[in-house]
């Protein structure tokens, strides 16, 4: 399966270099404005794409810069002690999948590749969906460039509202597993009696090299890891810009506004535009900002989530049911409207 979040390989990466030639090339026609003439009107145009990728990247710069330090601190986290953490099944374990999906710093695509592996390691059904719904655009790089972006009220109430949704939508697949309606994860196991998570977190805690050595590593891996992350970022940054340059702010803010008609526009978009999550953070903030619609902006973050063809298909494959993997769409989607309604006519 090819997939928008695949490590590090030996072919080159036509979309990074693509997306961050663009970014550079804006950055050197910015710096030779006062020497090339910009009077045109098809050079006025790029003058002000390449003004708007500016803008962008000052805005959210420092969110890309944590989130990438990010990546290296986690990568030296033990993924058996995140899925130790998920529990029994219940609804317990549930908010524990829901909850540790946060600290995974994968796109909607990657994290299907630890999702799988939650389920061939038992997870049940429940836990698997809210770890997935609630892993995508809450990984900590997405979260802090939300909050260069949108601000941290707004993006603390995204991530609650968030976890409503995975923590509802696993309980409705226990549910179901529960009646019979989907069938229960063949692979699902008991975590041992005996096992401290708190015990295994402070031996983790000690045992964390902090040396200078260690730390260059966890940097050289920050650099390399979040290649796939960046890639999308970027080209998410140029979609933005692109919007920003051809679009006019009142013919934004009438397709995508806090209306119904706008709500539904945008679902429609997160459904159709195949860009990783981390890419849909500055269209989410561009839908929030210019389009003063702040439930739009969490549906297109969410949608996507809930919505996406390579999401349905993978648990299609894991689960042999399509049954099992239409049923995220059907029970996600309908909350994400509803949440999104509100947030437009309630909290603004």
């Amino acid at each position: 399966m090819s997939s928008c979040c695949e490590g590090p390989s030996k072919k080159l990466d036509l979309l990074l270099w693509g997306t961050t030639s663009v970014i550079f090339i804006c950055y050197v026609i910015i710096l030779s404005a006062g020497v090339v003439d910009f009077s045109g009107p098809i050079l006025q145009t790029i003058s002000e794409f390449c003004h708007s990728v500016k803008m962008i990247i000052d805005t959210m710069y420092w969110g890309i810069l944590a989130g990438v330090l990010s990546v290296g601190l986690l990568s030296r986290v033990p993924k058996e002690f995140v899925i130790a953490l998920l529990g029994p099944p219940g609804v317990g374990g549930i908010l524990r999948a829901s909850v540790a999906g946060i600290f995974f710093d994968l796109c909607n695509h990657g994290v299907l590749l630890i999702a799988g592996k939650l389920y061939e390691r038992g997870a049940s059904n429940g836990q698997t969906i809210a770890f997935l719904v609630a892993t995508p655009w809450n990984s900590l790089s997405v979260t802090f460039i939300l909050i260069a972006l949108i601000g941290l009220k707004w993006t603390l109430l995204f991530i609650f509202l968030s976890l409503l949704v995975a923590v509802a939508t696993g309980l409705a697949f226990e549910k179901l597993s529960s009646i019979g309606y989907l069938t229960q994860n063949p692979n699902r196991t008991e975590l041992p009696e005996d096992f401290m998570v708190w015990q295994q977190a402070k031996k983790n805690i000690t045992t964390f090299d902090w040396g200078l050595e260690a730390s260059l590593r966890t940097l050289k891996v920050s650099v390399l890891e979040s290649r796939m992350i960046l890639r999308w970022i970027f080209l998410g940054i140029i979609i933005a810009a692109c919007i920003r340059t051809f679009v006019h702010p009142d013919d934004f803010s009438s397709l995508v506004g806090p209306t119904l008609m706008g709500l539904a526009l945008t679902i429609g978009a997160a459904t159709i535009i195949e860009v990783c999550s981390e890419g849909s953070s500055p269209i989410a903030a561009d839908i929030f900002n210019r389009a003063e619609a702040p439930g739009n902006a969490f549906a297109f973050l969410m949608a996507g989530v809930s919505t996406d063809y390579t999401e349905i298909v993978v648990l299609k494959q894991i689960s042999s049911s399509w049954r099992y993997a239409m049923a995220l769409p059907l029970l996600s989607l309908p909350q994400i409207i509803l949440l999104g309604w509100l947030i437009n006519h309630l909290v603004t």
